[in-house]
Formats: structure tokens, sequence, C-alpha cells
């Protein structure tokens, strides 16, 4: 908390520029400024230049702010001031610059304008080449988010400073739009980090925190965010008197960029790795792939040419329109559209949330819940089950720590946010019967069965405040029939999350015909708060995920009687894009889940005939022999740790018996 508030002061503008950022949109400051602070600050001879998009709580990259930052720079020169080196910063609590503005590229898009792109590109190749012909060297300091174009800016910098803070995040996550990086991240990144650390974070999208960008060499320097500005004015300071000496290339980056046959076998691997992820599905993965070879040993106008076109043909892709579609329903996603229902101190003090049943879903909300900064009440029905649930937690934890992507503070941290109870003897329930009246939402995750969800809800229901809203992780029951049980039903909804919890991201959140708004506000604060990207589904059999899949998943047993098997199957339904095929679908959710769902969706006449291929009698057969799936080790594969095989018997089955039928 402390560290936060150091930042905020830190990054707050001054005194006499607060005022501004309150300004409505489409407005700039009373000097002009639309897209920075400020005119710059000269400190000790160094000028602070500080980023500030007036009307955004980002800071990205736009034509506008190009030809600002120009006109800033022009005036800079032109001051007479005695200036001998230069510092951009944000002005922002939390982001340097978070990329391009995607708006200004959608509407490009939209209007058929593809090919205007090539100039946006090349133009900020320009925007930059007349800052450096001051010959000012240029100091970036980082704290927040710096992303796709924010870095590009960052690495056309001479030298850069990041701060240690967890928001400080440096990446080229343009591959995740359907594009590749615009403004010189395929040429610059590997010259400054090596051929095989650049091309793994550029095929990715992959992020990198401060200790590790500095391990890599992408950032000179780190500090604590209350000292960044001052660092980054000494270093410039130091620059100007002495300009840093270009470093020595490793073996290895000679080996590997220098030397035709290992550069070769790093493009090769490197394509034989984009083929097993994509199948040839993701255009933007070659062209990273093509524009990063065009540009070793090239000139920096030449690869940037090549990069800003190749830029424009994946601009024009269907799939680059997908992903960005996509980017702007997550960004959405992320915002509670019903905050309006009730005050803003009641979503602000929201902290303390029940998670019944500590089973693998349970456990998981339990921790992406206390990891987010939630108290947590963690209830299960036994001591043993509670254990297992506790353990489920610290052991993710643990393992993040020793991946070095958690401290072990901040893993003690959270685990102590994280309290245990039972029904048994000695569980704790006069205590839990104490923090239950300090709950703000309560998430059950037991067995799929009404009778269980009513007698749990029953247990809880007199002990919270009147406005606790009590949500069910149900798959499949009626959010309304779950209500229908339970006092004061307006408060009830469905909170349904996706196994395993800490790596889904989708959060269906569910009203029925009465719930209250307010308690969807609720909802949507926690789950955002979680990290979830929060989408509203009607109280419909199998909500939206499962009423998508369970016609795909009908499918599947008439296949398997036209003589396909499943290996088949898979293959030929990740041929057509989709990350995993049906078969291995089952297995990870479970052959007994998917009985359940089919029966349900099979019960709703809505669904009409989308269900008509369903065989219900086949996975019974397959949960009565116990072939669950990766929970039991065995389904249609058998598993053994990250390995699966076919599973000879199911194989059997199906050619056996499922076919003949």
């Amino acid at each position: 908390m402390l560290a936060s508030v150091v930042v905020a002061r830190r990054f707050a503008a001054p005194r006499a520029l607060r005022s501004l950022s309150a300004l409505p949109k489409e407005q700039s400051s009373a000097d002009g400024y639309q897209f920075f602070a400020g005119p710059p600050e000269v400190i000790d001879g160094v000028a602070v230049v500080r980023l500030d998009n007036k009307n955004a709580k980002m800071n990205t990259l736009s034509p506008n702010m190009q030809d600002e930052a120009k006109e800033l720079w022009q005036g800079l020169v032109s001051s007479g001031q005695n200036v001998k080196a230069a510092v951009f910063i944000s002005a922002k609590p939390d982001n340097f610059i978070a990329g391009a503005d995607i708006g200004m590229l959608a509407a490009k898009k939209k209007a058929g304008e593809e090919d205007s792109l090539l100039e946006v590109c090349m133009s900020g190749h320009k925007m930059f080449d007349e800052l450096k012909a001051s010959g000012l060297p240029i100091v970036a300091a980082i704290h927040g988010a710096c992303l796709g174009g924010g870095l590009e800016w960052a690495l056309k910098c001479d030298y850069r400073v990041a701060t240690q803070s967890p928001k400080t995040k440096l990446g080229l996550p343009e591959v995740k739009l359907g594009l590749l990086p615009g403004w010189g991240g395929t040429y610059a990144l590997p010259k400054l980090i090596g051929l095989t650390e650049a091309l793994p974070m550029i095929l990715q999208g992959k992020e990198v925190r401060a200790d590790k960008a500095k391990k890599l060499g992408l950032v000179d320097a780190v500090c604590d965010p209350a000292s960044l500005e001052s660092l980054a004015i000494k270093k410039a300071a130091e620059l100007a008197e002495k300009p840093m000496k270009p470093k020595a290339k490793s073996w290895m980056r000679w080996v590997t960029e220098d030397v035709s046959f290992g550069r070769d076998f790093v493009f090769k691997k490197a394509t034989e790795s984009v083929e097993k992820l994509t199948g040839g599905k993701y255009p933007a993965a070659y062209e990273i792939i093509n524009a990063v070879k065009g540009g070793l040993g090239a000139e920096p106008s030449v690869a940037f040419q090549q990069e800003a076109e190749a830029f424009v043909r994946l601009a024009k892709t269907p799939e680059s329109s997908a992903l960005i579609g996509l980017f702007d329903g997550i960004t959405a996603s992320k915002k509670n559209r019903y905050a309006n229902a009730t005050t803003p101190g009641a979503l602000k003090n929201l902290e303390n949330v029940a998670v019944l049943g500590a089973g693998l879903m349970g456990a998981g909300v339990a921790q992406v819940s206390a990891e987010k900064g939630l108290n947590v009440v963690l209830k299960d029905v036994s001591a043993g089950g509670l254990a297992k649930g506790l353990d489920y937690v610290a052991g993710n934890l643990d393992k993040k720590v020793k991946r070095r992507r958690l401290a072990a503070y901040d893993r003690n941290t959270t685990v102590s946010r994280v309290s245990g109870y039972h029904d048994e003897a000695g569980g704790g329930a006069d205590a839990f019967k104490r923090k239950a009246q300090q709950l703000d939402v309560v998430i059950e995750a037991v067995f799929e069965d009404l009778d269980l969800k009513h007698k749990v809800f029953a247990g809880v229901a007199p002990l919270v405040k009147d406005d606790c809203v009590l949500a069910t992780n149900t798959s499949a029951i009626p959010i309304g029939n779950v209500a229908a049980g339970v006092p004061n039903p307006e408060r009830v909804l469905g909170m349904h999350y996706f196994s395993p919890v800490p790596q889904m991201q989708l959060l269906e959140i569910i009203p029925h015909a009465g719930t209250d708004p307010a308690a969807m506000a609720k909802a949507f604060a926690v789950g955002i708060k979680q990290g979830k990207f929060c989408i509203e589904v009607a109280d419909v059999p199998g909500f939206y995920v499962n009423r998508c899949l369970a016609p795909m998943m009908a499918e599947v047993g008439p296949l398997f009687r036209d003589g396909v098997t499943p290996e088949q199957l898979d293959k030929a339904i990740k041929s057509m894009g989709m990350p995993v095929g049906p078969v291995t679908l089952l297995d990870e959710v479970g052959a007994d889940v998917g009985l359940h769902v089919q029966h349900t969706m099979l019960a709703d006449g809505s669904m009409g005939g989308r269900m008509a291929g369903a065989d219900p009698g086949m996975l019974q057969t397959m949960v009565d022999k116990g072939w669950l799936g990766r929970k039991t080790g065995k389904g249609f594969f058998v598993y053994k740790g990250k390995k699966k095989t076919p599973n000879a018997e199911a194989v059997d089955f199906v050619s056996k018996e499922i076919k003949k039928a």
C-alpha cells in the first residue's frame, strides 16, 4: 500500500497542472498540450518531458501524438536553454506508453484505409529521427505498462531505466492482435538483446518485468519507483558527458546471428514451433519471422520499410480483424456495467468474500481472490477437504516463487488472506459466524445438486448481511431454481468459473429474473478484481460456453459411428484452428460433467435439433468404467504426468461398440 502511495505521489502532475487532468475529453491543457503534461522542465541541464494524454487513462501512440512530440521538441531545441540531455517519463501513475491507439487502427480498418498505415508507421521513424538529430542523449524512464509502440519508443532512446514495481511490464504484444510491431520492434529488439531472446518475445507477445528486462539487456538500470526520475536525470547527464560504448557480442550471439548455419537453425526451429502451435493458421507469426530475418544486418531504413509493409498486409487479414474484436470485447469486460446500480463506496470497500467448498474449483476461486487482495473465507464440509484446498492454494503460489514469478513475501501475504474453516468438530464454527457478518460476496462451489446448494445457502444466509451477494458456481442448474430456495432471492446470481480457475480467464455472471442490479454490480466488481473477463449471460441451460459447446460435443458419437477415431477427430478440429479437439476437451472436462451437461441440454426444448446427435449412452459407459478423463488418469487417453497416449480400451470400445450402433 505504501509503495502505491509513493508511486502515485511521485508521478502526480505538478500543482499548476493537476487541474488539467480533470478536463473533459477532447480538450487540451491551457498551454495547448494534449499528449504531454506541458513544456519540458529543465533540471540540471536535463529536459524532463512528461508524457500525459489528457483524454485517457493510458498514454498511447497516434499520429496526433507524434505531431505534438515534434512541436514540443522543436520548441525545446529553439528555446535557447542550456539543455544537454533529455528524459521521457510518464505523468500517469501506472503506464509509460501502453502501445498504439487501437481505436485509430480499428477506424482505418473499418474505412478500408489500411494502406495509409504504411505512412503512419514510417512517420513515427521520421519523428524520432528529428528528435535524435538534435544530438541530445535521450533516456526512457519507465514505470507501468511499456508495451508495443511504447517499448519501441523506449528502444529508440539511448538508455532505459525501469522501476521494479509489479505494474512495470515490457513487451511487444502485437501478435495477439494478428499484427507485428510496426515501429521498428522486429529490428531493434533482436539488435539489442539478441535473436534467440527477441524471437520468442515477439512471436509469443511475452511481457517481462524490470528485473528480467535488466538481465536480458532490454533496460540498462532498475530502481524503486520513488527514485525513477532522479536516476533517469543522473544517467542522462552522464551520457551527455560520456556516451555509452556498444556492448560486445557474446559468442552465442555471434554464432546464432553472424554465422549462417547458426542463424538458419534458429529460424528453422522458430518456424517449426509456430507450425506446431498454430497449425499454419496465424499469418502474423510467419510475417514476424520474415521481418526479423530481413532486418538482420540490413540498414535500418530498409528493415523499417519491410516491417511497415508487413504491418499493412496483416492489418488487411480477417485474423487481425477478429483478434482486434476480441481485444475490444476483453477491454469492455473489464468495466463494471452495473457500477451505477450502487454507490461507488460500496464497490470500493468490497474486500471480503467467502468460498464454500474447497475442491479444485473452490480452491482456485480462493486463490485468484487472495492474489488480488481480497480477504477470503474458505469453508469445506470436512477437515480433510479444507486441507487439500489450502494446500492447493499454497502449492500453486510456491510454484510461482520457484519460477521467480512471485516473491516469497508476496506468497506469504497472499496465503495469510485465506482463512480456513470446516464443519467437523474444531472447525471454527463460532469464528466463521463472526467472519460471515463482514462478507460482501459468498460463492458456493459444491457438487451439481440443487438440494445441496439450497442446503449450503440455507446455512449461510442467516449469518450474512442482507445485501451480501449469494453466488452459485453451477454450470447447468438454472439460477432461478437456486434462488427459489434462498431467503432474499434478489441477491442470488450465478458466477460460473472454468477449471483450472487460476488459468481460465472467462467468468460467466448470470442473473435470474429477480436479481437486484446492485448484486450484479458487486459480482462484476469481484470478478474484475480477480482478473477475469466478465460477461453477463442469460439464465438458460448451458449459459454461454456450454450452450455453444454442447452441440459440437453431441456430434462426437455420430462421427465415431461413421468410423472416425478419437485421434483423427481431434486432429481434424485442431487443423481448423481450435486449440484442442473435442475428445481431448471431453477428457479435460470429465465424462461425468459432460454427461450431466448433455442431459441438461437434451431436456432444453429451445435447443431444437441441435442436440439430435447426442449419445448419453456412450458417456454413461465411460462413467461406469471410471474413464472420466485426466482427473482419473484415464479417459479417451491415458495420462501420465504431462504425457498422454490413446487409451487402448477406449479405442476398442469406440470401434467395436459405438461403431456398431
